[in-house]
């Protein structure tokens, strides 16, 4: 029965609020959300697609038992590296974290910089289809035969939105939009703009955090670098003696990096070199991505008074 859930001024049984921290990788998320959490008694949502990961660590900035000592964290280290992990199984594992939260009346904290991922959990999925198979082989064979080069140069010319949002490396998204394209007829980009994402079973708070185009790419830089010091190369033979290469989160950012210095391809000088350039257009890539969404509040992450302050009116009585 309803009648005793929340209602809003019309009377109208009232959405679950959800609050949203986003921003490009290296601006500081995690920190800033701490702070946020700890000040409101919140619960920290993960959203970023490679922390899903167990034994991904420090190539993905996860948070340290440290940190996740201080605040609870969901859905991070949930999956297996050889585990099947995309935007559905994760917007069906983060809606019920959601309702978990609210059902001990606990304020959600949505933090990460995977904008599909967010988008997916807030507002519904794009069904792009069942996976046809003899697709997928034939496109797997044209991946052998003539290269990646050569399909991501077929999905510039077809669908030139959604090769330009995906890394010319990534070859999982590059052979599924091909296989959508090829079994729909349509560009990938054209249905997920048709589709808009229209579900919409929450009231949400987007929240922002930018800085200056150099001051960021300083800390790009500097991020390698430390994740480096830290034994980040170390972490990447420990995968690569317990997993193939080809896995899907091994050909995410930075990882795919290592491990063609690993195996030869490319010398360590640049194998970094190429590293922090695509991570400086990863998050060029991403600021597109979450400025686009008028409903977001930008803030530098030294504002954090202010990001208090937004999310205690957001959440009202449950933030006092």
């Amino acid at each position: 029965m309803e009648v005793n859930q929340p209602r809003d001024d019309s009377g109208a049984v009232e959405r679950p609020r959800v609050a949203v921290l986003a921003g490009p990788t290296a601006v500081g998320k995690t920190a800033v959300a701490l702070e946020l959490a700890q000040e409101l008694n919140a619960e920290i949502v993960n959203a970023d697609s490679l922390q899903v990961y167990r034994e991904l660590d420090i190539g993905t900035a996860k948070p340290t038992a440290r940190e996740r000592a201080l605040v609870p964290h969901h859905l991070v280290d949930v999956a297996a590296p050889p585990e099947p992990y995309d935007a559905a199984r994760y917007s069906q594992e983060g809606r019920a974290v959601l309702a978990e939260l609210r059902g001990r009346d606990v304020m959600p904290l949505v933090v990460g910089g995977t904008g599909l991922y967010i988008k997916a959990l807030l507002s519904g999925l794009f069904d792009d289809g069942n996976p046809d198979h003899r697709l997928r082989q034939q496109l797997r064979q044209e991946l052998t035969d003539r290269g990646l080069p050569h399909l991501y140069e077929r999905l510039r010319r077809l669908d030139p939105a959604s090769a330009w949002r995906l890394h010319p490396h990534d070859t999982y998204r590059i052979l599924r939009a091909l296989e959508v394209m090829e079994a729909t007829g349509q560009p990938l980009s054209a249905l997920l703009e048709a589709h808009q994402f229209r579900d919409a079973p929450y009231r949400v708070l987007k929240l922002g955090l930018l800085r200056p185009r150099e001051e960021l790419n300083q800390r790009i830089e500097a991020r390698v670098e430390a994740m480096l010091a830290q034994g980040w190369l170390e972490e990447v033979e420990g995968l690569l003696s317990r997993y193939p290469p080809d896995l899907k989160p091994f050909q995410a950012l930075g990882y795919r990096h290592l491990i063609a210095f690993l195996q030869g391809r490319w010398s360590w000088e640049e194998a970094i070199e190429l590293l922090k350039r695509d991570t400086r257009r990863y998050a060029k890539r991403q600021l597109t991505w979450f400025k686009a969404d008028p409903a977001a509040h930008w803030h530098a992450p030294e504002q954090i008074e202010e990001m208090v302050t937004a999310l205690r009116e957001f959440y009202g009585d449950r933030a006092s």
